[in-house]
């Protein structure tokens, strides 16, 4: 029964990350492997739907589709009672190329435009002329940092 009930659940977030994915990687489409319950594979449809393990993916094709799966999931949490209204995704920018940047950057910017709270853990900079408001924090030695609140003038941010 609980396999049963994951696999219901991992269906429904398959279906958010692939609304998602045509957004960010319209080539990936995600779905469950065949008569294994929980494992997922890729259909690459610029391959003639060749089906391929997530294993297979460059790391710009997998950091596209674990942000599509990370977004669906969110997705999935904010139709609840005290769902997510908050997003933080820690890194992964460096390994996407600047056209898939990008639109990585687009689909968060229109998150954040539809009222979703979006963090960003990151050292790309080609980022910086892409979010407002920034938190930069600066090692000084000794185990000590300074935090920096900056406002890049960014329509939509306060300084």
């Amino acid at each position: 029964m609980r396999n049963f009930a994951q696999s219901l659940s991992l269906d429904m977030l398959l279906g958010h990350a692939n609304r998602h994915l045509d957004d960010l990687a319209r080539r990936y489409r995600l779905e469950r492997v065949a008569g294994a319950n929980l494992d997922i594979q890729v259909i690459d449809r610029e391959m003639g739907d060749e089906r391929r393990g997530v294993h297979s993916l460059s790391g710009g094709e997998l950091f596209l589709v674990s942000l599509a799966l990370a977004l669906g999931l969110s997705a999935m949490a904010a139709g609840t009672a005290g769902g997510i209204g908050t997003l933080f995704i820690d890194e992964g920018f460096g390994s996407l190329d600047p056209d898939s940047l990008d639109v990585a950057l687009s689909c968060l910017e229109a998150l954040q435009a539809g009222g979703r709270q979006v963090g960003v853990i990151s050292h790309v900079p080609a980022m910086v002329e892409r979010i407002g408001a920034q938190i930069r924090v600066t090692p000084l030695g000794g185990g000590r940092s300074r935090v920096s609140v900056l406002s890049t003038g960014v329509a939509g941010t306060e300084g």
